[in-house]
C-alpha cells in the first residue's frame, strides 16, 4: 500500500470519524441534550465498557446468526442467479416472482417464522437469509443475462457449448456483479438478524437494545448501534478484500 493509499483508505476515514464524534460531543455539551434523547459519545463509550460482558455475549449471537444467514444467501443466491441467468425464458419467468417476494416486508414474516420455529436463533438466521438473498440473485442473473452477444457468437464459432460459454465467459464476467451484491447483502443480513431479534428472541443485540429501550437505558441502545456499525464495517471491508483478490482485473482503471 502506497502512502497515498494509506492516507485515503485509513487516515481520512479515521480523521472524519473522530471529527464527527467531537462535533457530537460538543453539541451534546453546548445544548445540554438529555441522555434520554441523545447521549454523548463519552457516555456511550462508558456504557460500552460498563456493560461489555452482556454486549459482547449478545454481539457474538448476532454475528453468528448474521453470518449463517449470509452464507446461506450467498450459496443459494449464486445457484439461483446462475439458473435465472442461464436462459432468457427462465429469467422472464422467475424474475417477477423474486421481485414480488422481495416486496414483502421481512418484519411481517418474522412472526410467522417464530410461530414455526419458536424463539431463538433460527428465525434470525432465516430472516438474515431472506433479506440478503434477493440482491445476490439479481446481480448474478444480471451479469449473466447481459453477456455481450458478440462473445457468445465467437465462442459458438469455436465449437463451445452453452455450458462452456457459461463457465468461461458468463460466470467470470458476472463476478464483479456477484461480489458487489455481497457487499450489499452482508449489511442487509445484519438488518434482518436484528429485526428478528427485536420482534422475538432470547439473545442478540436486537434483544439487548429492546430491553434497554424498555428500561430507558438509552446509552446501551446507542452502544449496540455502534457495535452493529463496527461489525458491518469489518465484514464489508473483508468482503471488499476478497472482491479485490478475485476481480482485480475489473479495477484496473481505478488503480491508475
Amino acid at each position: 500500500m502506497t502512502r497515498e493509499d494509506f492516507l485515503i483508505r485509513v487516515v481520512s476515514p479515521g480523521a472524519f470519524t473522530v471529527g464527527l464524534f467531537l462535533i457530537w460531543e460538543l453539541a451534546c455539551e453546548l445544548f445540554s441534550i438529555p441522555l434520554t434523547i441523545l447521549p454523548s459519545p463519552s457516555v456511550i463509550f462508558g456504557a460500552l465498557w460498563q456493560y461489555r460482558e452482556p454486549i459482547t455475549e449478545n454481539s457474538w449471537v448476532t454475528l453468528w446468526t448474521t453470518l449463517a444467514g449470509f452464507a446461506l444467501a450467498t450459496v443459494g443466491g449464486l445457484l439461483l442467479g446462475i439458473a435465472v441467468g442461464w436462459h432468457r425464458a427462465i429469467y422472464a419467468g422467475i424474475y417477477p416472482l423474486l421481485v414480488g417476494f422481495n416486496s414483502i416486508p421481512k418484519v411481517a414474516v418474522v412472526p410467522v417464522l417464530i410461530l414455526w420455529f419458536g424463539l431463538g436463533e433460527v428465525p434470525a438466521i432465516i430472516t438474515a437469509f431472506l433479506i440478503s438473498f434477493f440482491p445476490i440473485v439479481v446481480n448474478v442473473a444480471t451479469g449473466l443475462a447481459t453477456t455481450e452477444p458478440e462473445l457468445e457468437d465467437v465462442m459458438r464459432a469455436l465449437g463451445a457449448s452453452k455450458l462452456d460459454i457459461m463457465k468461461k465467459v458468463g460466470i467470470p464476467r458476472s463476478l464483479p456483479y456477484f461480489f458487489g451484491s455481497l457487499k450489499i447483502a452482508i449489511t442487509l443480513a445484519f438488518v434482518g438478524a436484528v429485526v428478528s431479534e427485536t420482534v422475538g428472541a432470547n439473545k442478540g443485540l436486537g434483544k439487548l437494545m429492546l430491553d434497554a429501550q424498555a428500561n430507558f437505558q438509552v446509552p446501551i441502545v446507542f452502544a449496540g448501534l455502534l457495535v452493529l456499525a463496527f461489525l458491518g464495517i469489518v465484514l464489508y471491508a473483508f468482503t471488499a478484500i476478497i472482491e479485490k483478490r478475485f476481480t482485480g482485473w475489473a479495477f484496473r482503471g481505478q488503480n491508475r
